[in-house]
């Protein structure tokens, strides 16, 4: 009598969020991600690991865990110290993700110089994968980032460049780019799913080890995520975002997730030939600079985290020559600029209907809080009377499709930004609580429509 012989059955695997299913399919049920579910192996029923090994450190009660050795250490570049949340933490490990051209380098570069070139000098390792040693020198003598203890090498090997960790044995590691460094014990190319999940583990289990701190640059795809597996940012510490318009010289540097400090901070670079430096007080850099006051523009405040930053709202009107009127923004948002046309029209009874309106912002600032959609509105209607709004005026608050203006979180900190900068008049949501504090000399005037905003700057007298 024969016995058949059972075929052993194959699970499927979300190389993304890890995701099983039985049978292959093209789409994660999870996740939703396109082509990431990959054969597993056998899933067979695997015996599972139960003698226990010899302990080499007891466990400890959490009052006598030593918390000294993971002091933050400055990297004296203080707009990233302020998103890491004091500076480099010892086994830390850090992703910094971006566009192509934004910084990146140029900003890791500057930092592990000061580092290896502080009061007290750490050695850095700089592992370059996407350019050779001689590109990243001349890079480092233009912005000045050379140092006696900041050593270079340019590697795409895994194991090569964990062979350079031993020999210099650093205290910050810098790793250009996580994409570009691929290990011969995995399948698939450099970038790949399986070839970032491992080369990622690995770097994470030396910093752990050697508590050494360990940055690492990342890709993004055209959508803007980090490239990789989601598991990437999981295991990571903290993960930076370098954003900024590749026309503009402005570089904004988010915390998205971070393990030692806020995530809410926001650091200003300015980005030249000469380097990178950081942007203590970039409320001017938004603002523009001409003489006499144009009809059509509206400050506003915005905040970026727990920063305020002023920022300059522009619109221009002109009659259309087709019968569909164009609209045109920069650095806004087009749905939201076009709901606010909407508001203005049947709301306020501003005629739009017919003009084409362009709508910018000053200084490739891109504004995304729904704060400033008062400011929106108010260059708006400055640009359909042709009369410039007061000078030393900032406007902020939220439209409703009512033609209300609701209240924004943080009134009297934005008041009290513009008050320091020389402002003396604001416009502002009226709220159950009020503007808080003003400043001696500061005028406030709280609005609840757009209309009644609109009246207020435009007397009808004046008209």
């Amino acid at each position: 009598m024969s016995t058949k012989t059972r075929k052993p059955s194959v699970s499927y695997r979300c190389t993304e969020c890890g995701w099983t299913t039985a049978k292959w399919v093209g789409r994660c049920g999870e996740c939703q991600s396109w082509g990431t579910v990959e054969e597993n192996g056998s899933a067979q029923e695997h015996g599972r690991t139960q003698a226990a090994r010899t302990v080499a450190q007891p466990a400890k009660p959490i009052g006598q865990v030593d918390s000294s050795v993971a002091q933050f250490t400055p990297t004296h570049v203080p707009e990233l110290d302020r998103v890491l949340g004091g500076g480099l933490v010892p086994g830390a490990v850090i992703l910094l993700a971006g566009e192509p051209g934004v910084g990146k380098s140029t900003l890791l570069l500057d930092a592990a110089a000061k580092v290896a070139a502080g009061q007290t000098p750490r050695d850095v390792l700089y592992v370059t994968g996407e350019e050779s040693a001689a590109q990243v020198k001349l890079r480092a003598e233009r912005i000045g980032a050379v140092a006696d203890k900041l050593y270079l090498t340019a590697e795409t090997d895994l194991s090569t460049a964990l062979a350079h960790v031993e020999a210099v044995k650093p205290q910050l590691l810098i790793v250009d780019s996580v994409q570009t460094l691929a290990s011969s014990e995995v399948d698939g190319s450099a970038g790949g799913v399986s070839q970032v999940r491992e080369v990622a583990a690995s770097l994470i289990h030396a910093a752990k080890t050697k508590n050494m701190t360990t940055l690492l640059v990342g890709h993004v795809t055209k959508e803007g995520s980090i490239a990789g597996p989601r598991l990437l940012e999981h295991l990571v510490d903290v993960v930076c975002q370098f954003e900024g318009d590749k026309h503009s010289r402005i570089r904004l540097l988010r915390a998205i997730k971070n393990r030692f400090g806020p995530t809410d901070e926001v650091g200003c670079f300015d980005l030249g030939e000469a380097g990178i430096e950081s942007v203590a007080d970039p409320s001017g850099l938004f603002v523009s600079r001409t003489p006499l006051p144009v009809a059509g523009t509206c400050l506003s405040v915005t905040v970026e985290g727990r920063r305020p930053l002023l920022a300059e709202v522009q619109a221009l009107l002109d009659k259309s020559s087709t019968a569909q009127p164009r609209r045109a923004t920069s650095g806004l948002d087009s749905s939201r600029v076009a709901m606010l046309l909407a508001v203005l029209q049947r709301r306020a009874g501003v005629g739009l209907a017919n003009l084409d309106c362009y709508v910018s912002t000053v200084g490739g600032v891109r504004l995304t809080e729904p704060a400033t959609d008062l400011a929106v509105c108010m260059a708006l209607a400055s640009a359909a009377q042709d009369r410039p709004l007061p000078q030393r005026l900032v406007c902020f608050g939220e439209i409703g499709l009512a033609g209300e203006v609701r209240p924004v979180p943080d009134i009297n900190r934005r008041i009290q930004e513009v008050a320091r900068l020389g402002f003396t008049h604001a416009v502002v949501p009226a709220s159950p609580s009020g503007p808080g504090k003003i400043p001696q000399g500061f005028s406030v005037r709280e609005v609840t429509t757009v209309s009644q905003a609109i009246e207020l700057l435009f007397p009808p007298r004046e008209r």
